[in-house]
């Protein structure tokens, strides 16, 4: 009996702790807080970044011989010291191929190849700091090693000039997505920039479907609606956004409107939210899409192109800014129309020429981590956006072309 009443008696100091708890206000967590606990996450699940386009970046500068990436580069915003105070354990680089290259200069296949190459020796020039995956299980055991990962996604489909034996080339490369299309529209697949209201042609839908037998992700970032739709009808696998944000909070063509998030849950694909301040602020947007004309105006005036330069400049600096808090804006609220368990960050790096206040560089993504703790996230929920809903997909696409070529043997 006495034994009972010590029991009870602790069951009752235990209620009154909780009332007493429930009445005194908790201390909200302080900035670094949230940090600390940010960075502590991302000690847990690798920070899995959709879209840097630093492989062109390092091009245009003259090449790998040109960078020393194991240094701090002031003006790139991409580099392995930023990496490492970013928490980064994977990057999907864009083997970005310009549209030019479908009238003039290089094959889009070559400068593809290129591109590929100088990733894979960027990759094998820094090998204490960076390793190549291939897949899920590459991407986690590089993670374990405190390596970051290596991925390849081609950006732009004219890249395989029409051709499926280039494609099944570019996988055995390692390629793992290819965004269908860049600003330019294709035969089979249509632009973002294209008024035409067409998606994929019987040829495009072929493309789709060899991309799941290979276990090439389907990237949608760049078409058109119509495009989006049909791929996502068509896909056996899921697609992947490698840097889109909601059309419902910024009106670009380049985001994804809410018809078509919808059908993202059913498919399990992603939609990696992108960083560029016209995707993410609707100020920032309609202010840009104003320079345009007036850029037009005064050339026709014609005004010299210093002068007008001088006066594109003036304007830039006075264009309002996007701001961390905005891209978290874009991660809410496609958790809240499709879920959790499909968004993810595609910041476009080294892609971008102006970047959101608070995330200048891939250095600050535990900063984005950390306002979506601020915001009320839960830990897994956070782990879900940083890495976990991006290995999934992986895994999923790898399973599905497991699938598809067994099916064939048959």
């Amino acid at each position: 009996m006495q034994d009972w009443k010590v029991g009870k008696w602790g069951w009752r100091k235990g209620r009154l702790l909780a009332v007493l708890l429930s009445i005194v206000p908790s201390f909200p967590l302080s900035a670094q807080d949230y940090r600390a606990q940010a960075l502590r996450i991302l000690k847990t699940v690798p920070l899995i970044d959709g879209h840097n386009d630093i492989p062109d970046a390092i091009r245009q500068r003259g090449g790998l011989d040109s960078v020393d990436f194991a240094v701090s580069q002031p003006k790139l915003m991409t580099d392995i010291p930023k990496l490492r105070a970013g928490a980064v354990g994977g990057q999907f680089w864009a083997a970005y191929v310009p549209v030019t290259t479908m009238d003039s200069g290089p094959h889009p296949a070559v400068y593809a190849l290129e591109q590929i190459d100088l990733i894979k020796r960027l990759c094998a020039k820094y090998p204490r700091d960076l390793a190549m995956a291939y897949s899920a299980a590459d991407v986690e055991r590089n993670f374990r090693a405190g390596k970051v990962s290596c991925l390849i996604g081609i950006e732009g489909g004219h890249a395989i000039e029409n051709s499926l034996g280039a494609l099944r080339m570019f996988a055995a490369l390692g390629v793992r997505y290819i965004t269908l299309t860049h600003w330019r529209s294709l035969s089979w697949a249509t632009a973002s920039t294209d008024t035409a209201r067409r998606g994929l042609s019987a040829f495009g839908r072929d493309v789709v479907h060899e991309m799941n037998r290979l276990g090439i992700l389907v990237d949608l970032s760049h078409v058109n609606d119509g495009t989006m739709s049909d791929a996502l009808h068509a896909a056996r696998a899921p697609v992947m956004f490698s840097h889109s944000s909601a059309r419902a909070l910024t009106h670009h063509a380049r985001d994804v409107p809410d018809s078509i998030l919808r059908l993202v849950p059913a498919n399990g694909g992603i939609v990696m939210v992108n960083f560029n301040p016209g995707f993410v602020s609707e100020v920032v947007r309609v202010y840009e899409d104003s320079l345009e004309p007036r850029a037009r105006a005064l050339k026709a005036t014609g005004t010299d192109s210093a002068a007008t330069r001088d006066s594109l400049k003036a304007w830039q600096a006075r264009a309002p800014k996007a701001t961390l808090q905005q891209v978290a804006d874009h991660i809410d609220y496609i958790r809240r129309v499709i879920g959790v368990d499909h968004v993810g960050l595609g910041s476009d790096f080294d892609g971008i020429t102006q970047v959101p206040v608070g995330l200048e560089d891939v250095s600050k993504f535990p900063d984005l981590i950390a306002e979506l703790l601020r915001r009320g996230w839960t830990e897994p929920d956070v782990q879900k956006v940083a890495g976990l809903n991006a290995l999934r997909v992986l895994r999923a696409a790898e399973r599905v072309a497991a699938e598809l070529r067994r099916e064939k043997a048959k």
